[in-house]
């Protein structure tokens, strides 16, 4: 289990003043905003991607970014992770790569991946990209009780520390079969706080995660499942819709894509007989 989980990191918040305005009182009042930061990924020098994205956890985000953008095929691929900062500042705003034994071809790769927080990243929206890569389907032999699945929101919230005093942060967890949280992270961006959970998974050498839950805070995207399917999930599930990519892209694969999992009600959009019997 991470030896993190229930502790905020560093400069994933910040404090500001604010005018507060409640009925009909007027007030001065200290109030946390969720940080965003852009992030500089370069491998042997050459920058690969920007993103904005809340600091924290930033090796596990550039590990799960390589892996879930099929830059690597095995964690050994990786021989060092190193955060940097950028014209003397004091802030790590760089993660660099040193990979052993992977191609990379820096000229290939000069469109330069950019992500947004509100979006995922640009270059891989399609079914055939997927496609492509020749991703194992999930295990189809792994089950999860609904009233364990109803349970995972609620143990997840209780993780979400810079949530809790921002309300503005999506996160991502995985759970193993038996409810237990394995894994938080926080960001700005959705596909963020997965690519996080996923490096975490990637550097401690868990992968696949044929035996696991990923469940996130906000909407089922295409990009999420993508990175799920990378992963070697079985089961993802939000709290809020899929979009109807997002839905092809499970069923083609044989992933199960659960949206409005709330107090005791979900939605199955693909692969029920993992959690529905």
């Amino acid at each position: 289990m991470d030896t993190e989980l229930g502790r905020a990191p560093q400069r994933s918040f910040e404090l500001t003043q604010v005018t507060e305005w409640e009925d009909g009182r007027v007030r001065s009042v200290q109030d946390s905003l969720a940080a965003e930061e852009p992030l500089e990924i370069r491998i042997g020098g050459v920058p690969l991607t920007v993103t904005m994205r809340t600091p924290g956890h930033d090796r596990e985000l550039a590990a799960g970014f390589l892996w879930s953008e099929g830059l690597i095929e095995s964690p050994d691929e990786i021989g060092a992770l190193r955060e940097a900062a950028i014209d003397g500042s004091s802030k790590s705003n760089v993660v660099e790569v040193e990979l052993h034994g992977a191609e990379f071809d820096p000229e290939g790769l000069k469109r330069n991946f950019y992500a947004a927080s509100s979006c995922g990243i640009c270059g891989k929206a399609s079914i055939e990209a997927i496609r492509v890569r020749g991703l194992t389907r999930p295990n189809a032999d792994f089950k999860i009780s609904p009233d364990l699945l109803c349970q995972l929101p609620d143990r997840l919230r209780e993780r979400q520390q810079v949530f809790g005093r921002t309300g503005g942060l999506h996160a991502a967890a995985l759970f193993d079969a038996a409810g237990e949280l394995l894994i938080a992270r926080e960001d700005i961006g959705r596909h963020n706080a997965v690519d996080k959970t996923i490096g975490w998974a990637l550097l401690e050498k868990r992968l696949p995660l044929s035996n696991h839950v990923l469940v996130v805070s906000g909407r089922g995207g295409f990009e999420i499942v993508q990175k799920a399917l990378t992963a070697g999930l079985p089961v993802v599930a939000s709290v809020s819709a899929p979009s109807s990519l997002a839905v092809k892209l499970a069923r083609e694969f044989g992933l199960t894509l659960v949206g409005f999992l709330r107090e005791r009600r979900f939605v199955v959009y693909s692969g029920e007989r993992r959690c529905v019997s």
